[in-house]
């Protein structure tokens, strides 16, 4: 699954790795090379998405180290076509082929103090690429704000997605013009519709979850909220979870249940297997959305949770 890369300003450092003098990025050279430095990995990430989009492909998050302050000070950006997929259907039975081609492109970035200065390069692709149809590649795709208010307006008066989806396409002067796709739409009202907001129970949420902190301060608690200061995503854990995650959280299973609750969040346990084989749940979620953006927050939720403690090992589907 690849990493959405918010769009920021990024600004460029004296190509000397050892200079201290920085200087702005050259707007019409956008293109990578070793020893260019940043103030942030933010700024890396974004100024490696814009040249991926000019270029005509999609860009994921490889691999990180994390040093001893418990900070990340090295990673990896590929192409999102890297990789050997190995597909579990037999191939006389495939009608699509694999959408991986084992693409070397990539940066690799590491810290030195305080700085973020690229390493190694690799520009060359083993595929196709296409700059006029990179704005559909998924990681690339995005939902504008007029778009959202429109499809927004039209849900709560009952129009149609597809027809809302349609009338954007007509605004824009046809699908050349426009940053995402039908599925987009549907994923973005979807996650609309499951807000937790229905009937005050948000604010009875945060009441029983204030009111359990009082009792232990070592309950915990986060809860993420939309653009609208409407409860989107939830994760919690008590005393005894977060001290089991201490005893016997080397290894931790991770799934989303169905959405069988009445505002149709899936759940999202973590639980892990005590020396009895018995299981035990180490923090529970409920969220709005399966995309990555969600699940970032939600394991960092979990790890800040359990005293930045990382598990060895995650078993999931």
């Amino acid at each position: 699954m690849g990493e959405d890369i918010p769009v920021q300003a990024s600004h460029e450092l004296n190509e000397d790795i050892n200079s201290n003098n920085a200087h702005d990025v050259n707007k019409n050279d956008i293109v990578p090379k070793v020893h260019m430095c940043f103030e942030t990995l933010d700024a890396v990430k974004v100024f490696y998405k814009n040249f991926a989009i000019q270029s005509g492909f999609g860009v994921r998050v490889r691999s990180s180290l994390w040093g001893s302050d418990n900070e990340i000070n090295y990673i990896k950006l590929v192409c999102s076509r890297e990789g050997n997929y190995v597909s579990a259907i037999p191939p006389e039975l495939k009608t699509v082929p694999s959408q991986k081609k084992q693409c070397k492109a990539g940066i690799t970035v590491g810290k030195k103090e305080g700085k973020w200065y690229i390493r190694s390069v690799v520009t060359d692709h083993s595929h196709d690429i296409s700059p006029q149809k990179s704005r559909l590649i998924r990681g690339n795709r995005k939902v504008n704000m007029h778009a959202r208010q429109t499809v927004d307006i039209n849900d709560e008066v009952g129009v149609r997605i597809n027809k809302s989806f349609r009338s954007l396409v007509c605004e824009a002067g046809g699908y050349d013009n426009i940053t995402f796709i039908e599925r987009d739409v549907r994923n973005y009202i979807g996650k609309q519709r499951r807000s937790l907001s229905k009937d005050e129970d948000g604010q009875a949420l945060l009441r029983h979850f204030s009111q359990m902190r009082e009792l232990n301060n070592n309950f915990f608690f986060d809860i993420e909220m939309d653009e609208n200061n409407r409860i989107c995503n939830v994760f919690w854990a008590d005393a005894r979870s977060r001290a089991a995650c201490q005893d016997f959280g080397d290894v931790v299973s991770f799934d989303t249940t169905y959405l069988t609750n009445k505002y149709d969040m899936p759940f999202a346990p973590f639980v892990e297997v005590n020396h009895h084989g018995k299981s035990i749940l180490l923090g529970c979620n409920l969220v709005s959305c399966e995309d990555t953006s969600t699940f970032v927050w939600l394991f960092e939720c979990w790890r800040r949770c359990m005293s930045n403690i990382e598990p060895h090992g995650i078993v999931t589907d």
